[in-house]
């Protein structure tokens, strides 16, 4: 049971929030829980939203962003956006269930991406305290400065979602996602 209000819809956004959820429902044919509660809050729900969209039209892939969100999701054990990141990987990024348990334990079949995700979860990790080694693996793996930048904006993006959801015990609206058991 949420410890707020989960408004029935959202009322009166405005035009740049509203265009961001109906392309929400459009790609998952309902508006989640998470973005209902936000409402509660136009300031924080409009600021959310626009920084998701942005980050949306940014050059680290969908997939990649979608592989951090898991990473992060796991460290903060959010189980709404566990649930939310696989449903999404699995069905709007095509990622397979091996990469979603490689994601969840902080890295990624994929060399490149795995880079970013090992790098997000030290972020996420070590609150933001990184070594040279960490920012030297980074730019190895191909990484310029505003990438880096995305990858720590989604970290942030990430962790807010997370600790919102567990703070009010958003109900989870997506298929739940089974525990992952350490490598």
């Amino acid at each position: 049971m949420p410890r707020i209000n989960i408004p029935d819809d959202i009322v009166q956004p405005s035009i740049a929030a509203h265009t961001v959820l109906r392309n929400i429902e459009g790609q998952l044919g309902f508006i989640p829980n998470m973005f209902r509660i936000l409402s509660n809050n136009t300031t924080v729900f409009e600021g959310l939203l626009g920084l998701i969209d942005s980050l949306s039209n940014g050059t680290i892939s969908s997939s990649t962003r979608e592989r951090i969100a898991l990473a992060v999701a796991e460290i903060n054990e959010s189980n709404y956006c566990l649930a939310a990141h696989s449903f999404i990987g699995r069905n709007q990024n095509r990622l397979s269930q091996s990469e979603m348990i490689v994601n969840r334990r902080g890295s990624s079949l994929d060399a490149k991406a795995a880079s970013a995700v090992e790098f997000a979860v030290t972020i996420a990790k070590q609150r933001g305290k990184t070594s040279k080694a960490d920012f030297d693996a980074i730019r190895s793996a191909g990484y310029n400065d505003a990438e880096i930048i995305e990858i720590i904006a989604l970290v942030s993006v990430n962790i807010f979602t997370n600790y919102l959801n567990e703070t009010l015990d958003t109900d989870i609206d997506f298929p739940k996602a089974g525990k992952v058991v350490s490598a």
